[in-house]
């Protein structure tokens, strides 16, 4: 009896679904770890990531505060070089 493309399809994305259920539960359990440092790592990594866009939002409040003093400086130097007519 000869195969019908229909059951080497369903075979196939059957295969595909399982290979990819393994590998979903080996990096389950690579991420959880014996010891845990993977989950150590990511906590870390993820302080990190926070931590850096924690400074970025006040490097961008600090640039915006400085930006304001030197626009008002300007502003007062303009007026003062203006000659008075």
């Amino acid at each position: 009896m000869p195969i019908e493309p229909i059951n080497i399809t369903t075979d196939i994305l059957i295969a595909i679904r399982e290979d990819i259920a393994s590998f979903r539960a080996a990096v389950d359990r690579r991420f959880d770890g014996v010891d845990g440092r993977l989950d150590q790592r990511e906590q870390t990594s993820r302080k990190h990531r926070h931590d850096a866009a924690a400074m970025m939002v006040m490097t961008r409040a600090t640039v915006s505060y400085f930006n304001q003093r030197v626009g008002a400086v300007e502003d007062r130097v303009t007026v003062l070089e203006t000659p008075k007519s």
